[in-house]
């Protein structure tokens, strides 16, 4: 038997305006972040309340009580559903002895851990710097008269000022290495702008990263965790196309994204914003997925990729019972319901995907003269190939292609 893991309690205020199946979500939804971060939640504790305690978030007898709870289940960590400021979560580590983490500080903690690519590594890190920035005067508390003695007054707040500066260069140098990797990105994207290229997007732990090994037989990572894919993948769709069908994985989203995060991660939502076709993942068993669904939209209006094509994917649809599956067809009757278990419910995806491609595309022929043979090949690799004969004037092929790509063809010509 491994050991016990770290034992934690959550704690959350219900808010006016929020009932209490949407306060219930919030706080399941906290557990499961704690679960990914390797933390047992042992407790919950909720309180209604107008607003947060501005003292420790908690009004004076629930926060007796927590203090209590966290005695008494040798607690070492509360996790709070809210953003808060230094101050409430100093006098909550106060009152209760245990490290306090908001819920910003639990995400941003499960990216850090799971970035592997070096974008994604330089994106957490400057969203983590940046969270730490307004908090570096609570870690100087205690401290301002550090050194002490005579002519010592204010050593504390010169470390402060000193940390502060070191924080603003170390991100500043951070966004620097960034932009250069973003460029890069960028030319990747532009080279395949005249690509059909398919974005997943979705919720966290929705089964993107399972779709998208289902559809291009790739090796992404699949885990039943929250935010187990954080680097962008793209591959083709299998079996091949002609053209090709690019498909994307994208980071997944969910309520109450530190604002930090979603700019520091906006070069990898760019793949949905310059994709041909979103396909949103829905986890049709859970049953806050509508709130979810809302969540997804609001982040890709924010980067600008509202107004892209749109298929909804509800997908683990082998979890769902017949009258909750009749139920959802009739609330997205052009929604795909799918288990990405299925071969057979992949292969109606990609039919989709196809079909959505397809309808764009024009037939047409071309002669390409014998002195231009290399454009034959970009040919093939860019348009479907019906068929292709030999003359004097040189190679005629009756192909289907998009638009743009048929005009960039023959201009080259």
């Amino acid at each position: 038997m491994g050991p016990e893991q770290p034992r934690s309690v959550v704690i959350g205020v219900q808010l006016p305006g929020v009932d209490d199946a949407e306060h219930g979500a919030s706080l399941d939804e906290l557990a499961r972040l704690a679960k990914t971060l390797g933390l047992a939640v042992v407790e919950r504790i909720s309180q209604k309340r107008g607003a947060l305690a501005h003292g420790a978030v908690l009004g004076e007898g629930k926060l007796e009580e927590l203090a209590t709870r966290v005695s008494e289940l040798s607690a070492t960590t509360v996790l709070v559903d809210h953003e808060i400021t230094p101050s409430q979560a100093r006098n909550l580590e106060k009152a209760t002895g245990a490290e306090v983490l908001d819920r910003s500080a639990v995400i941003l903690a499960i990216f850090q851990r799971h970035a592997h690519s070096r974008e994604a590594r330089l994106q957490v890190e400057i969203a983590r710097l940046s969270y730490l920035a307004p908090r570096l005067r609570e870690a100087h508390v205690g401290r301002d008269r550090e050194g002490g003695g005579i002519g010592a007054k204010g050593a504390g707040e010169s470390a402060l000022e000193l940390d502060r500066r070191k924080l603003r260069d170390r991100i500043a140098e951070l966004r620097q290495e960034l932009s250069a990797i973003e460029r890069d990105a960028k030319t990747r994207r532009g080279r395949r702008s005249e690509a059909s290229t398919v974005a997943l997007v979705g919720y966290t732990n929705a089964g993107k990263s399972s779709l998208m090994r289902a559809l291009t037989g790739s090796g992404v990572l699949i885990a039943d965790q929250l935010f187990a894919t954080l680097d962008t993948t793209v591959r083709a769709l299998q079996p091949p196309t002609h053209p090709r069908i690019l498909v994307s994985d994208t980071v997944g989203f969910i309520k109450k994204l530190p604002h930090d995060l979603i700019a520091s991660f906006r070069s990898t939502l760019d793949e949905a914003r310059d994709a041909s076709l979103l396909v949103q993942v829905v986890d049709a068993s859970d049953p806050a997925h509508p709130a979810q669904m809302d969540v997804v939209r609001e982040v890709l209006r924010e980067v600008g990729a509202e107004g892209q094509p749109w298929l909804v994917v509800l997908n683990k649809i082998d979890r769902v019972d017949a009258a909750k599956r009749a139920q959802l067809s009739a609330l997205h009757p052009e929604a795909l319901l799918l288990s990405a278990k299925r071969p057979e419910d992949v292969a109606l995806l990609r039919e989709r995907l196809v079909a959505f491609f397809e309808r764009e595309m024009v037939e047409d022929e071309l002669t390409v003269p014998y002195s231009r043979q290399r454009v034959v090949g970009d040919i093939h690799s860019s348009c479907r190939v019906l068929a292709e004969s030999y003359d004097e004037a040189g190679t005629r092929l009756r192909i289907r292609a998009h638009p743009a790509v048929l005009a960039r063809l023959r201009a080259a010509l």
